[in-house]
Order: structure tokens, then C-alpha cells, then sequence
């Protein structure tokens, strides 16, 4: 993380996320690309991670998109990719709860959507979810960042959801 406010912001977000987890005792998983684990790692950090904090899934080449998170095959910055993402995340780590990141980190466009285009996807065991698209600006580094913030308050969201 680049920023001394950004790391706090990562922080302060992360404590949220694990006293959410603890205090309605859900677990939590993430599935990411454009991420590279970095969501993870900062989940990891997390007071009592252990408890809470089932894992990641790197999918990283469209190939584990599509053959593990089975993923519709065809481009893999959709919201249908970041939803079949979360949810076969969800199921494959045996977690109450998934956020997934697909995206163009930059610096140049990819499957004609423009750098900085992010999809961010929720699942709980009730079987909802949500999907939400962003288009951050900035350079590779600066989306990252920018993503990682959307997931971790994507989760504080789920995680205040009531138990289904």
C-alpha cells in the first residue's frame, strides 16, 4: 500500500471486517485477480484471522476463472465473472461470505473496457449477493488500492447483513 492514510484506511477497514466476522461469528472469503492477493494479505492482518479468515483464490489467468470459479467462458471483466467468482469462492472454502474482484488494472485497456474498470461481487449463504461495477482512476497501483477499499467495505456490508 502506497499511502500512509491509504494503509489506515486498509486498517480501520480490516478491524471492522474482523469484529463483524467475530461478533456474528461468519467466516469470510475473497476470490481475486487484479488483486494478486493483495485483499488477502490485508484480510490476513486481521485481529483473530485465524477464526474468521477462511482464504483466497488467486485466479489470476482466465483459464482458473473459467475451470475452478467456473466462470462463463468469454471476456472475464463482466459482473457475471465477478459473480460466479464470489460464489463458487464461497463454496469452495466453506465460507459464510465472499467478495470477488475482476478488472483492468491498467496501464492500457483490455476486452475493450478501458483501464481502471473494476467488478466486485458479494455471496452469503443465502444465496444472494450483489455485483457493483467501478471505473477508478489513477495508474495499476492507484486501481489496486482503489479496489481493495471497495472489497473490504463490500464486506463490512455483507458482514452487517443479518445471519441467514
Amino acid at each position: 500500500m502506497a499511502s500512509s492514510a491509504l494503509t489506515e484506511d486498509v486498517d480501520r477497514l480490516v478491524a471492522r471486517v474482523a469484529a463483524r466476522a467475530q461478533a456474528s461469528a461468519r467466516s469470510v472469503a475473497v476470490a481475486e485477480s487484479l488483486t494478486g492477493g493483495q485483499l488477502a494479505t490485508a484480510l490476513s492482518s486481521g485481529d483473530g484471522s485465524g477464526e474468521w479468515f477462511r482464504g483466497g483464490i488467486v485466479a489470476y489467468h482466465p483459464e482458473v476463472k473459467y475451470d475452478l470459479l467456473r466462470a462463463p467462458h468469454g471476456p472475464v471483466v463482466t459482473p457475471e465473472t465477478a459473480t460466479a467468482m464470489a460464489h463458487a469462492c464461497r463454496r469452495l472454502l466453506g465460507a459464510d461470505c465472499a467478495v470477488a474482484l475482476t478488472g483492468v488494472g491498467g496501464p492500457g485497456p483490455e476486452e475493450g473496457r478501458p483501464a481502471g474498470t473494476v467488478f466486485l461481487a458479494s455471496a452469503g449463504t443465502d444465496g444472494d449477493g450483489s455485483v457493483a461495477g467501478f471505473r477508478f482512476d489513477g495508474d495499476p497501483i492507484a486501481v489496486i488500492e482503489q479496489s481493495i477499499i471497495a472489497a473490504l467495505t463490500a464486506l463490512v456490508a455483507e458482514l452487517e447483513q443479518p445471519d441467514a
